[in-house]
């Protein structure tokens, strides 16, 4: 069956390829490879579990995947075969659109090519990885670049000692109490949701749940089911705070994944678009659903809003003191100069240039995280290794984009949802 298809994919090509003109057969070559390449990426999650993030496609190809996966070998000249085709279909079809697809499906089907080799057990170094992977010109600021912006952080911090201690002090005057998570998180995410439901059109029938979980590297994560819902986890390993009551409602929920996730499927079920009954964990949307996770909070709490909605509303609901909160605010805003130098340490880490116990103590120093909070770090880039890029870097790019569009609300949310609507890769929303 394979040979049969690669001939016929190999015909339509050739017929593809014969004319500069957008035809039936050019159109159809592009849902063929669609298929193809969901169908690669569901024999890759045989071979890593978890490169899958969400699908709702049929049934059938995960289970003809899991039953009969191809050799990593076999998928690496799959790939190979399906780049190629996209290739020509790129350069051949004068149809816009499909023009936008096709180069999306190429940086996705090369991602997953070098994701192979990883698997098969290539090493590169941190920068190519990440570049390979999620086609983003990644650039590393030295580490002492960042050291005016820490001496302005830690003369905010209130107290006496080391900058992480006295940081660990505040962050405990605004960690929520277990009994009261629940309601917090639930009222947190249901704001995040009406600021979000205010500006785009969110189907009757989307809902989410929320489960406490602990022994993950991770502090939330969503987790698509298709059908417009969601599950989402927070990890209570390290209690969730205030502020990370807001961060989580929105990245994970609104305007977040779990809309990311409707976007997709409605790409899927509506406009046909295959590749999106399938989001992978790696490739060249990563950036963009990480950083519009990151940049969610920003777009739906402008200006003093969050530090307003935390102090008036959450706080008092975890029965906390709501100067905490506004404290803690407006050190995270003096934090963004610091934006990347977590990166930065955990590549230096990755590459072998520094040990580990070099490693948590910088990340104690320049990210102010307590002990804990930076083997939690460590321990999440050695899993993740590359895609922790995603967090800060891609907010920085998905910001810089929605915020030069415009700075009327509207010209923000309208940007925003570009980046959910268009087949768009990061170098897509540089200048």
């Amino acid at each position: 069956m394979r040979t049969i298809f690669a001939v016929i994919l190999a015909l339509v090509l050739a017929a593809c390829a014969s004319t500069s003109a957008p035809s039936a057969g050019a159109r159809r070559t592009i849902d063929i490879a669609a298929e193809q390449w969901v169908r690669i990426a569901l024999e890759i999650d045989t071979y890593e579990e978890g490169y899958v993030d969400a699908y709702f496609g049929p049934g059938e190809w995960r289970e003809r995947a899991r039953a009969n996966p191809r050799t990593v070998v076999e998928l690496t000249a799959a790939t190979g075969h399906l780049g190629s085709v996209l290739r020509a279909v790129a350069v051949n079809d004068t149809d816009q659109q499909t023009q936008q697809r096709a180069r999306f499906l190429i940086a996705q089907v090369d991602s997953a090519s070098f994701r192979l080799s990883m698997i098969g057990g290539a090493r590169a170094s941190f920068r190519e990885e990440a570049e390979r992977l999620f086609a983003f010109p990644l650039v590393l600021r030295p580490l002492e670049s960042y050291d005016a912006a820490l001496a302005r952080v830690e003369a905010l911090l209130p107290g006496d000692g080391a900058a992480h201690e006295r940081m660990a002090a505040l962050l405990d005057r605004t960690t929520i109490p277990a009994e009261r998570l629940r309601p917090v998180m639930e009222r947190a995410i249901a704001e995040c949701r009406a600021r979000t439901a205010a500006r785009y059109d969110l189907p009757a029938n989307e809902a989410f749940r929320i489960e406490f979980v602990n022994g993950q590297s991770w502090g939330a994560y969503n987790w698509y089911q298709g059908g417009h819902r969601s599950l989402i986890q927070v990890n209570t390993d390290h209690p969730p705070t205030i502020a990370s009551a807001l961060v989580y409602g929105c990245h994970e929920g609104y305007p977040g994944h779990h809309v990311q996730g409707i976007y997709n499927e409605r790409h899927y079920r509506e406009n046909g678009w295959v590749e999106y009954a399938l989001a992978p964990l790696y490739g060249p949307a990563s950036p963009l659903a990480e950083g519009a996770g990151n940049y969610g909070v920003t777009l739906a709490f402008p200006g003093d809003e969050r530090m307003i909605f935390e102090r008036d509303v959450l706080s008092p609901m975890a029965g906390l003191d709501p100067s905490a909160a506004m404290q803690a605010n407006a050190l995270f805003e003096a934090m963004s100069e610091l934006e990347g130098v977590g990166v930065t340490i955990q590549a230096m880490f990755l590459d072998g240039e520094i040990d580990r116990e070099r490693a948590i103590a910088l990340l104690q120093r320049y990210e102010l995280n307590s002990r804990e909070g930076a083997e939690q770090s460590l321990r999440f880039a050695e899993h993740y290794r590359a895609y922790i890029i995603n967090y800060e870097m891609g907010e920085a790019l998905v910001r810089t984009y929605v915020e030069r569009v415009g700075d009327a609300p509207a010209e923000r949310w309208a940007a925003f949802e570009r980046i959910m609507t268009e087949p768009t890769l990061p170098t897509d929303l540089m200048p």
